[in-house]
């Protein structure tokens, strides 16, 4: 197949499953916090943990925590690289839908 892309292309941290939802999510609704992130992807609060520290630790999530009422709140956003990263991984999975490397 001479328009296979190998997995080895396409952006490893955004690739996993879990990672391109958070992404998608966010790219979507530009910030969300982390109740509505859980809620929206039915993930477990330790599972999107996990997956926003290997995003933040990229360069691509920026995680803002503060109190509202007493109450903590995190809210995540993609910062400029993220997008960028996330622009690229779209182009390459077009670039594999089409058939062309």
């Amino acid at each position: 197949m001479s328009g296979f892309i190998p997995p080895s292309e396409l952006d490893q941290v955004i690739h996993e499953r879990v990672r391109l939802g958070i992404v998608s999510a966010l790219a979507a609704a530009g910030e969300l916090t982390f109740v509505e992130l859980c809620d929206l992807l039915k993930l477990t609060p330790g599972n999107l943990s996990v997956h926003s520290r290997v995003l933040e630790k990229a360069g691509y999530l920026l995680i803002d925590k503060e109190f509202v009422d007493r109450k903590p709140r995190t809210t995540l956003k993609l910062s400029a690289k993220g997008k960028e990263a996330f622009r690229r991984y779209l182009e390459r999975l077009e670039e594999f839908v089409k058939g062309r490397k």
